[in-house]
């Protein structure tokens, strides 16, 4: 067959992107684990409990019904926005309406959403350092150019705003935010939410603040729109993903001003459609659950991070025991280089993984993080693979 003369190539904004890191990770526990290694990842934040019953019931009763399958709207189903809009009034002590409240596949997809629709190519996105990586690749996606603000553990892992203030802000239109943190747990502060709206407000920069882990955990759910004068400036992300037992369902959502929710609309509408109906009225009837259920599901975590700080304290690995969230993260020690180091010596000797503090960016490098979406006997197993390695 003859060589064309002009060979296909991808497009430019693929040159600064690579696979995601977790895609390639687990591609290859997978073949470990196919040749017989048994290996146990407390890699990845997956809930591996189910939504509550109630909300599968719901999604079988719907999905039996001839009329359940055709299109549905870009912006969900009125419902699905009611109970989005209650469940913020209940929770987070904040008051939405509909044009307020844009229904997500997925939080994460919400990202790239939020990036085309206020991103022009040579603008520029703060990002955090570490913080997580679908920011970075958002914003490349969109053409813009990510650039990393540190937060740093002598500073809680919170902005150095001081750093911020002096730097050149000129062509920044966006900045990602996400308490509690991922991947350190920082949990959030009304003064934090504050500070970063009224920078936000002084620089005429968008914050964007990433809100999935605030039932995980934590005693205290907050949203940044609590903040008096917030939704000029801010948009909050928040998904049933975590919350509610629900990441592969995919149902998220987006909550700012309503010139800012049909903005992002414009996106969505072009790029995706409205989710399937009896997945947003299960996702509906979730949002209703009572708080018992939430405190249930708190309780696991609970059982299952004390075996992870047990983990950590076998590895020698320094950490905040104020985290919040479905992860641990701490401080690798001198023994090992990097969390890296660390990371692959323990897949390959005692066939635990957990993730790199690398991967989150450069102020991670010395870290870890243990995923506490594993069941109580797996965890056990791998303190005991670890004190065996140790």
């Amino acid at each position: 067959m003859k060589t064309p003369s002009n060979p296909a190539r991808p497009a430019r904004r693929l040159d600064d992107i690579s696979e995601y890191y977790f895609s390639r990770k687990l591609a290859e526990i997978a073949a470990m684990n196919a040749s017989g290694a048994d290996v146990i990842s407390l890699g990845i934040g997956s809930p591996d409990n189910p939504p509550p019953r109630e909300v599968i019931d719901c999604l079988r009763e719907e999905a039996t019904r001839r009329d359940a399958h055709g299109y549905q709207p870009y912006a969900g189903t009125p419902g699905l926005r009611a109970a989005f809009s209650t469940w913020y009034a209940r929770h987070y002590r904040v008051t939405l309406d509909a044009t307020e409240i844009l229904p997500l596949i997925g939080s994460k997809e919400g990202i790239t959403h939020v990036s085309l629709a206020f991103l022009d190519p040579g603008d520029e996105a703060l990002v955090p350092d570490p913080g997580y990586p679908t920011y970075r690749s958002a914003s490349r996606l969109a053409g813009a150019i990510p650039v990393p603000y540190d937060l740093r553990e002598d500073h809680g892992w919170q902005p150095d705003w001081e750093a911020l203030e002096r730097a050149d802000l000129s062509r920044v239109k966006l900045m990602w935010a996400n308490y509690p943190n991922m991947p350190t747990g920082a949990p959030a502060t009304r003064e934090l939410f504050e500070r970063l709206v009224d920078f936000g407000r002084r620089h005429g920069i968008v914050i964007c603040h990433d809100n999935p882990y605030s039932f995980i955990l934590n005693e205290h759910p907050a949203s940044i729109l609590e903040v008096e004068g917030a939704r000029e400036w801010c948009i909050e992300l928040n998904s049933l993903s975590k919350s509610h037992n629900m990441p592969g369902w995919r149902v998220a959502m987006l909550a700012s001003n309503s010139r800012f929710v049909e903005w992002v609309l414009k996106v969505k509408s072009n790029v995706d459609s409205g989710q399937f109906r009896p997945v947003m009225l299960a996702a509906a009837r979730a949002l209703s659950v009572p708080d018992e259920w939430y405190a249930s599901n708190n309780r696991v975590y609970a059982a299952r991070r004390e075996i992870a700080e047990q983990i950590m304290t076998t590895l020698g690995c320094a950490f905040d025991p104020r985290q919040a969230g479905m992860f641990l993260w701490g401080r690798v020690p001198d023994r090992w280089n990097d969390g890296e180091e660390l990371s692959d010596e323990l897949l390959r000797r005692a066939r635990v993984f957990i993730t790199p503090g690398r991967v989150f960016g450069e102020n991670g490098r010395r870290h870890a993080r243990l995923s506490l979406c594993r069941e109580e006997e797996r965890l056990r197993e791998a303190l005991q693979r670890i004190v065996q390695f140790m």
